[in-house]
């Protein structure tokens, strides 16, 4: 008589289709010419923003009011001085380094919550996940930029709380975004398989439920990492950020838009950098999602 199968044995024949291999979403990302463009650029700007220390030959914060306002190229500054004699091309890179910094940790706080909290009200539901949810449509109900100003508002500036606040703001996205996700994916043929066997539900929401939807949860990150340097950015030029002397890209423009006649190249060259990055994000993101549309198809 042949041997019946264990639990185990069959929750390894109802976990979901594997994706698309990498080579397979590889090759598709890099056809794709906006993609390869938007990778291409954002892998300089972090690469800009890594080496700030070795790409720059200046103090980001060192004043030096005689030589205010020097063109791109004067007396070693790439990209001139400011109004108060600082070198621009120093300032960008450090400040690069500093708003993505905010914006990476900020991503990884509302997935490190969001996911979690999203999945878990997605698949038991009930009360707790009404209630739940109530308070993120509240939460939503606010512009992404002004909810972070009423955060950092109440907390006050500063490094730490700008990335806080905007920590905050992110993680109803992400719950809201899991939670939808997971409402699409829990009932089907798989997930109801494993229930059979007796798997836990945590190994549900691990090996079935996450796996499925983690290339949402990859595009949808890359995407909103754009919002949230955005973000950074606001809140700095409002002043609710990172406090001068300190180099941020929204805090340049902020410092320097006064002086656009004097120095229009201290307020372009941070101005350029977010609308690089952002664009170069927004590129990579559409582009990933192309190339995993395939491979999500392939699990329902």
């Amino acid at each position: 008589m042949e041997a019946q199968p264990s639990a185990k044995d069959l929750g390894l024949l109802v976990e979901p289709a594997q994706p698309a291999s990498k080579t397979s979403v590889w090759s598709k990302f890099i056809r794709n010419p906006a993609g390869s463009i938007g990778a291409v650029l954002l892998v300089l700007v972090v690469i800009s923003a890594v080496f700030a220390p070795l790409l720059s030959s200046f103090d980001p914060v060192q004043q030096n009011l005689g030589k205010a306002f020097l063109p791109p190229g004067a007396e070693g500054h790439l990209l001139g001085t400011d109004s108060l004699g600082r070198d621009v091309w120093s300032r960008l890179l450090h400040g690069g380094q500093l708003s993505l910094m905010i914006a990476l940790i900020a991503t990884a706080v509302g997935i490190g919550i969001g996911v979690p909290v999203g999945i878990a009200t997605g698949y038991y539901g009930g009360k707790m996940d009404s209630i739940l949810m109530r308070f993120i449509d509240i939460m939503l109900a606010f512009p992404y930029l002004l909810l972070s100003i009423v955060i950092v508002g109440a907390l006050g500036p500063g490094l730490v709380n700008v990335t806080l606040s905007i920590s905050i703001s992110t993680i109803p996205f992400y719950v809201r975004l899991l939670r939808g996700l997971t409402l699409g994916v829990r009932d089907l043929q798989f997930i109801e398989a494993a229930r059979t066997i007796g798997a836990s539900n945590f190994r549900i929401m691990w090996n079935g439920i996450m796996k499925s939807i983690l290339p949402y949860i990859i595009v949808n990150a890359t995407l909103n990492i754009g919002y949230v340097l955005l973000a950074v950015a606001g809140l700095n030029f409002l002043g609710f950020g990172v406090q001068p002397p300190t180099a941020e890209w929204g805090g340049m423009l902020a410092e320097n838009r006064s002086f656009i006649t004097l120095a229009p190249v201290a307020v372009l060259a941070p101005g350029t950098a977010i609308a690089i990055t952002v664009l170069a994000l927004n590129l990579t993101g559409d582009a990933l999602r192309d190339a995993l549309d395939v491979s999500l198809s392939d699990n329902r």
